[in-house]
């Protein structure tokens, strides 16, 4: 078009795309979020399995050494396996419909909210599946002589099947910070970069800014990571099992200080940031997929 000797371009900008790609994409379905949440917490989970070994026995209160040290740093792989599927999917299947449901009522620019929302929720429902899953693995990291069914067996003979569920609270507590700081920068990275270049992200691209997210995300709440950790592996009966955060993080603080409270912010936000690449990388590259497949099979 000219107007005036000037020839106007009618393309649309990066913006204008990158507009008319989010229009054109749809929620992910219920399936869809399941099978991929759960390849995507097994992904993650197994691969880097050594090195929450390592972050684990760091927060011991035994120390490292006494806590096995490098040996046997598989050991609780186990039920790691078995749980990370089903926790991440409970994760995902809520967050996206939660984040969905919020993001309907809340105008565009409080879509941080919802992403806050979602990830809530998502964490209070995956962390009824992962607890019990956490406790075996924990405890059996930190007892490199005993295997995942054997931790399993012994807790629930000791301490019921309430045993299973301790540190819930904790967890919950440490993980909804988390989430509540992680998938907000999340989605804003791949918002940001989706419109600078027109088109929404590759699943390299989201896994990129889902290690970006899950590094300072890490960072910033190891304390709360150190005291979950201290009140799952506690002695039955004791102080620190009671499951009281204040009192454990105070205590650490009286005891060692900041370096008690960062204990293990090395190998937990490389653990974090390498895992945030994976988790949210095949994530996303799991639903491109099975997107992909729901269309052939349609056609």
């Amino acid at each position: 078009k000219v107007v005036g000797g000037s020839k106007l371009s009618t393309s649309p900008t990066n913006f204008h795309k990158f507009e008319m790609a989010v229009a054109e994409q749809k929620e992910p379905s219920f399936v869809q979020c399941l099978v991929a949440g759960g390849m995507a917490g097994t992904a993650v989970d197994v691969s880097l399995f050594p090195l929450d070994t390592l972050k684990t026995r760091l927060q011991s209160e035994a120390g490292f050494w006494k806590s096995g040290g490098f040996r046997g740093i598989y050991s609780g792989l186990g039920s790691a396996a078995i749980g990370s599927a089903p926790g991440a999917a409970v994760f995902f299947v809520t967050y996206e419909f939660v984040k969905s449901l919020v993001g309907s009522v809340l105008p565009e620019s409080l879509a941080p909210v919802s992403h806050m929302i979602g990830a809530t929720a998502g964490e209070v429902g995956a962390c009824f599946v992962r607890v019990p899953v956490e406790v075996v693995k924990q405890r059996a990291q930190a007892n490199p002589g005993h295997s995942s069914y054997s931790v399993l067996r012994r807790t629930i003979m000791q301490e019921g099947f309430s045993g299973l569920y301790r540190g819930y609270l904790s967890t919950v507590v440490r993980e909804v910070p988390f989430s509540f700081v992680q998938f907000p920068i999340w989605e804003y990275l791949k918002k940001s970069w989706s419109s600078r270049q027109g088109r929404q992200v590759d699943p390299w691209q989201g896994a990129v800014c889902g290690a970006v997210s899950g590094a300072f995300s890490a960072a910033v709440t190891t304390p709360l990571d150190v005291a979950k950790t201290r009140i799952m592996l506690a002695k039955a009966g004791t102080e620190t099992a009671r499951g009281s955060i204040p009192a454990v993080l105070r205590d650490i603080w009286r005891t060692e200080g900041v370096k008690g409270l960062f204990a293990g912010v090395g190998p937990r936000t490389l653990w974090i940031s390498i895992g945030g690449f994976i988790f949210l990388g095949v994530y996303d590259k799991s639903k491109a997929v099975l997107s992909s497949f729901s269309k052939d099979l349609v056609t």
